[in-house]
């Protein structure tokens, strides 16, 4: 019997391929479901932390963080992701206890308000938990829910989706310690780890969202080659999401400062959605709703 030849990403051919052609993904939700292909869902960063590389310290109340979130809704946001730990490179774990106290008052408000999605951006397990016990209908972890074994158990149980993203060290030593060999078949096989726990933890894969983690324990060269080969990832047969606003790759590459970033985000997130971004994060939402909206016309014409 002739051996199924396997990609370099450890599938088979005709697996890699099936998903590699898939464009479209409905992702449930307890309001509702993402209708991801068509049209690209636009994330807000809302960053209730007080050192946050861009918008840290901006909204010193919990009415303020509420007053943009709706803000970033009006401007066409299908998610609003709250964080309560800055995932910087260079920053400091928050305590589990900090990290509640921020979230948590502002996801009670918000979810009053709005019928949007609101995904908790956290890598501990009972943060998660009391997020959604609060209003929130998804986890966003940047540890891949390999940081914090309990993390999987506790997306099972609430049956929200979770996003998955690859991050090599901590905040602390990401950027000092990056990938050094390929950094799209590292990412791959930390991605395909992750997908197994989730699983046989009982998560649903219809509620898996996978993230690359750019700028998470990747060089600036890196981060560009994750842009230009985005696409190989769907070959894992799971909707995409992107992060890349304001980040220090596209300062490198452009001589910026963080607060004049915009325009190199805006490139990287029509990149992104030609090469097969579903969801792309970000902190300017109304601009990047432009940008996508633009995106989804030339590759739906």
């Amino acid at each position: 019997m002739m051996n199924t030849p396997f990609t370099a990403y450890g599938q088979t051919i005709d697996d890699a391929s099936d998903n590699f052609h898939r464009g479209h993904y409905d992702v449930p939700h307890p309001h509702g479901t993402l209708h991801l292909g068509t049209t690209t869902c636009v994330m807000g960063i809302l960053n209730v932390t007080p050192d946050s590389f861009y918008d840290g310290k901006r909204y010193d109340t919990r009415e303020e963080a509420v007053e943009q979130a709706l803000k970033m809704v009006k401007d066409g946001a299908a998610i609003i992701d709250v964080g309560g730990e800055s995932t910087r490179p260079g920053a400091f774990a928050v305590s589990e206890e900090e990290e509640i106290k921020r979230v948590i008052p502002v996801i009670k408000l918000l979810s009053k308000q709005i019928r949007t999605p609101i995904s908790v951006d956290t890598c501990k397990a009972k943060v998660a938990e009391r997020a959604i016990d609060a209003g929130a209908s998804m986890i966003n972890d940047v540890g891949g829910l390999q940081a914090d074994e309990k993390m999987a158990q506790v997306a099972a149980g609430s049956r929200v989706p979770v996003i998955i993203m690859h991050k090599k060290g901590t905040p602390l030593t990401m950027q000092k310690n990056p990938i050094r060999k390929n950094a799209c078949v590292e990412i791959m096989a930390f991605l395909r780890k992750s997908i197994s726990l989730v699983t046989e933890a009982g998560i649903e894969k219809n509620k898996i969202i996978l993230d690359p983690g750019i700028g998470f324990g990747k060089t600036a060269q890196q981060n560009l080659e994750i842009l230009k080969r985005l696409r190989e990832f769907t070959c894992l047969g799971f909707p995409l999401m992107v992060g890349t606003s304001r980040k220090k790759f596209i300062g490198a590459v452009l001589d910026l400062p963080v607060q004049e970033r915009l325009y190199g985000t805006l490139a990287t997130l029509a990149v992104a959605v030609m090469n097969g971004a579903h969801i792309v994060r970000v902190h300017d939402v109304r601009e990047a709703v432009q940008v996508v909206t633009l995106c989804d016309a030339i590759r739906n014409s």
